[in-house]
């Protein structure tokens, strides 16, 4: 007689269970439904009991059918997390690994705040059992095509076909490229190796790090306005400023999202149809740029995935030479600051968007011409200018410039300028921040961070009044009449300055005057 002490208990899939309830729904009777499902009335009771938590588990996907168990993941925010954008890639038919599940969660795991959080594969496991998910196998063979060969046959095809219909109707001057970079504004020379490959992804160099898009024409003759994301939304620096020469935002982790990409879009949109004109924009598929609106006098392009680093004009140079310019910038101040004998202060958020800025305008037309001809979009006899000349940038003064710092400031042997300009290539500039807002519950992290400690302990800067603005034009107008073969487009521009100031001031005077003159009546 066999022991009923040693019968094996079954467990039901979730599918299961729901069928049960579903027949009991369809009016037959409860002990018919149980008999037919080999089931005891009690056991019956339960799935009728439980049916809220079924129904609510198979609305919300968060197992899949086949479960028979509904216990949560220990971290219940990063398997929520991971799901979620598991569902995007799936829905675009994205081929998913199992190592790149984990690599993925390691990512969002950071974002949430968790620094213990394993992905092994023992997770992984338990992750695909608890969401029904199937992972084919990709051997290193294919994993090699995937990664060279379709890559290159991307380029190719892309080059042969795609590119050339998506120009065919616009001129150089009418197709753009849109791009983002992170910027580790506070970097110093002497902290380029600890810089060096930091993703930057939370935590204290959040509060050190802006994210810059930029964009441009493949002519190079329109650079647009530049959009800078910070982490703090009111840095003390920029109280009582008005003007910028770029757009400035904010978000707690200073990245590019959806929302202000798609912000950044409506408003290029908007003044293309001010002006009754029409563009075409090429940009990559990043997290932030998957979600457009509506747009009547844009038409956007995506670069073929994993191909960036070949196709995308902006990543083959002019970025580069944004920083190169930047940098040498910074130098210049250092440099300064020795030679002063003064001490080095830190650099704040208005100094480095006006820097940045700077930077952006002094890119040279040639520079973006050769940039948008090696991603092989512009014929190379388009352009009439000296392209290797504009390869040579930067000059020589400016690695005898950073020899000069590097030995005042003690910068390792192994470490060079251009360590120094790409010390922050490697920083996220966008990331799933719409998932993890539908992850957790009351943050929302598309808003500003606070003010940071460094930020507050800087001084606040004395407002600048009209009248000491002109007498400084005066000042540096004498200055420059001392000095020797000062180019005539200085004097030009100190000109421009000049007649802006006394235009502004002899209108609030005039203003002034007829005020005091109605109120005199």
């Amino acid at each position: 007689m066999a022991n009923k002490g040693n019968k094996k208990r079954r467990q039901f899939s979730l599918e299961e269970k729901m069928k049960v309830v579903e027949a009991v729904d369809s009016g037959k009777r409860k002990g018919e439904v149980a008999k037919e499902f080999g089931i005891t009335p009690s056991t019956l009771s339960t799935f009728l009991k439980d049916r809220t938590k079924f129904e609510k588990k198979v609305r919300e996907a968060s197992v899949g059918p086949q479960r028979k168990r509904m216990r949560s993941a220990l971290y219940d925010d990063i398997d929520k997390a991971v799901f979620a954008w598991f569902q995007e890639i799936h829905a675009k038919n994205i081929l998913v690994t199992g190592s790149v599940i984990r690599k993925k969660a390691l990512n969002l795991a950071n974002m949430l705040g968790y620094d213990n959080f394993q992905a092994s594969v023992g997770w992984l496991n338990r992750f695909r059992d608890r969401h029904g998910i199937a992972l084919k196998a990709v051997c290193r063979e294919d994993t090699d095509r995937l990664m060279n060969g379709l890559g290159i046959d991307k380029v190719n095809e892309w080059h042969a076909g795609e590119i050339i219909k998506l120009i065919a109707d616009y001129s150089p001057d009418d197709i753009f490229n849109a791009d983002e970079t992170g910027v580790f504004f506070q970097l110093l020379p002497q902290h380029t190796l600890a810089a060096k490959g930091d993703h930057c992804r939370g935590g204290k160099k959040a509060k050190q790090r802006l994210t810059a898009l930029f964009c441009c024409n493949a002519s190079g003759t329109e650079k647009m306005r530049p959009l800078i994301v910070g982490r703090s939304a009111s840095p003390r620096c920029l109280k009582n400023i008005h003007s910028l020469p770029c757009d400035y935002r904010a978000n707690q982790w200073a990245w590019m999202t959806r929302d202000l990409f798609n912000e950044w879009l409506m408003q290029v949109d908007a003044r293309m149809k001010r002006a009754e004109h029409r563009i075409l924009l090429l940009i990559d598929n990043c997290s932030a740029h998957n979600m457009l609106p509506h747009l009547e006098r844009i038409q956007v392009g995506y670069l073929p995935s994993n191909c960036t680093a070949v196709l995308q004009p902006l990543n083959l140079g002019i970025i580069h030479t944004m920083k190169v310019l930047y940098r040498s910038h910074l130098l210049k101040q250092i440099l300064l600051k020795l030679s002063n004998r003064e001490d080095q202060e830190e650099v704040d958020i208005k100094q480095a968007i006006d820097m940045i800025a700077a930077a952006w305008w002094s890119v040279k037309p040639s520079t973006v011409v050769k940039c948008w001809q090696k991603a092989g979009i512009l014929p190379m006899e388009f352009a009439e200018c000296d392209i290797e000349s504009a390869a040579s940038e930067p000059d020589t003064a400016i690695e005898k410039l950073w020899h000069t710092v590097a030995i005042a400031t003690c910068v390792p042997n192994e470490v060079n300028f251009q360590d120094f300009v790409t010390a922050d290539d490697d920083l996220i500039i966008s990331q799933d921040t719409n998932i993890i807002q539908g992850v957790v519950a009351g943050e929302n992290t598309s808003e500003a961070g606070s003010e940071d400690e460094w930020e507050v302990s800087l001084p606040e800067q004395p407002k600048v009044t009209v009248t000491e603005a002109i007498s400084s034009v005066q000042k540096l107008r004498q200055f420059l009449s001392t000095c020797v073969d000062v180019p005539d487009a200085i004097f030009g521009q100190l000109n421009g300055i000049d007649e802006y100031l006394m235009k502004r001031v002899t209108q609030t005077l005039v203003d002034s005057k007829i005020t005091d003159f109605l109120q005199t009546k």
